[in-house]
């Protein structure tokens, strides 16, 4: 591990040059002029702010780190030794297989019927111990006992996921279909089954109520959206609230629970506060992509960031960037696509927009723009741009002091 990041107390307010952003972007660029495009810039000190913002929010309820929101594993690695961080939420086993190196407490965050993968879990008594895999249904267990019978294997440690989806009147189902364990009883019997099958260990709970973690409630510009989803979410809230204890409640019956997992960079106050709840999974308000500011509880620093360059002019109102097109997964619609913050008065061009080897751009500022002039960009999701670099810069005091690789860098693509 390089990066430093045990700091306790308040976050930072004094060095949050990214409130100014006319000295933040252009120190960025000084820093890292020497680097060729593209560069990825991790900034170290609103990283640290965003790692203890999120602990404070969580208000004394440890922080499970969602991976896929990072994936770099030094900084994965240093988050564990900030105090209020404990374990990590991996997207894939092949993931969590990888990480086990060096972290002791994983669970994959979604089934998986990855064969390899679990012939090795089921067979290595240190990874048996260290992951632990999300079933929500009998299918999933019989899957690993095809790979490998009870008698012959290493016991499997699993998660249970409740979905935490709310039926909304009128509007219906909102959140994500995940799990088809909703209500109660059905948790309750789930549990009870595990208990009875041999070489399988109920040790945790999880739920994640997508529809008030990953929805925003200040949308830019859409304020009816806004005044929509802050009513949906000061319902469908309270609704789980009440569902999950009954859940736990019913699970803890036939299991000796480890942890009950629930929420996200959305919700840490809200998901925190449950009773029922002993841990909170996030991780996209640690690089703070732009999707994130349209939160009205929080407001993420613009940690992680990457330039492109300048190659060439069209037109006297147009500028050529290299690059560009990296957008964002989710529903496609204007909000999964970079955005432009540095030099301001930039905009795409609605007929090409994000372009996939080059990116026009129009706007005030487009005319004084040169071959070779630096253009920042913050992408619309935290660990997503990970899969675009190999490498991040990471610059404090306006200087790069360190060069981590991605996991793209170390060779790896899990998903």
């Amino acid at each position: 591990m390089s990066l430093e990041l045990r700091l306790t107390g308040n976050p930072a307010t004094d060095a949050a040059s990214w409130l100014t952003p006319e000295r933040h972007w252009p120190a960025l660029t000084a820093a890292t002029a020497h680097l060729d495009a593209p560069v990825g810039a991790l900034h170290l000190r609103a990283l640290r702010h965003n790692g203890l913002d999120m602990v404070r929010r969580a208000n004394g309820t440890p922080i499970r780190i969602a991976s896929k929101s990072v994936r770099v594993r030094s900084v994965i690695e240093a988050l564990l030794e900030m105090p209020g961080y404990r374990g990590v939420l991996a997207y894939t086993l092949a993931e969590a297989l990888w990480l086990a190196d060096s972290v002791d407490d994983l669970v994959v965050g979604y089934p998986t019927a990855e064969r390899g993968g679990i012939l090795r879990l089921s067979t290595d008594p240190a990874l048996a111990s260290r992951i632990t895999l999300m079933v929500d249904s009998p299918a999933q267990l019989d899957l690993i006992d095809s790979v490998l019978p009870p008698g012959r294997r290493e016991t499997i440690r699993v998660c249970l996921e409740l979905d935490a989806s709310w039926d909304a009147p009128v509007l219906g189902h909102l959140g994500v279909r995940r799990s088809p364990v909703h209500d109660p009883a059905d948790a309750g019997a789930l549990a009870a089954y595990i208990a009875k099958r041999p070489g399988f260990a109920l040790v945790g709970m999880m739920s994640y109520e997508a529809q008030i973690a990953g929805v925003v409630n200040q949308p830019e510009g859409r304020p009816i959206d806004a005044a929509l989803n802050r009513w949906m979410q000061s319902r469908s809230m309270p609704e789980l609230v009440e569902r999950r204890a009954r859940a736990v409640a019913a699970v803890r019956r036939h299991a000796e629970l480890e942890f009950v997992n629930g929420g996200g960079t959305g919700s840490l106050e809200l998901t925190s506060a449950d009773p029922s709840i002993t841990e909170v999974a996030a991780g996209s308000g640690l690089f703070g992509g732009h999707l994130f500011d349209g939160y009205a509880h929080f407001t993420p620093a613009p940690a992680a960031a990457f330039a492109l360059d300048v190659v060439r002019s069209p037109s006297p109102a147009h500028a050529t960037i290299l690059g560009g097109g990296w957008i964002a997964s989710g529903p496609p619609a204007a909000d999964r696509v970079p955005r432009i913050v540095w030099p301001e008065g930039l905009s795409m061009v609605a007929r090409e927009s994000a372009g996939e080897v080059q990116t026009p751009v129009t706007g005030r500022a487009a005319a004084r723009l040169e071959a070779g002039d630096r253009v920042w960009f913050r992408h619309t999701k935290s660990g997503e741009l990970s899969e675009h670099l190999n490498e991040f810069a990471v610059v404090d005091g306006g200087a790069v002091v360190e060069t981590i690789p991605t996991y793209r860098g170390e060779g790896k693509a899990f998903l």
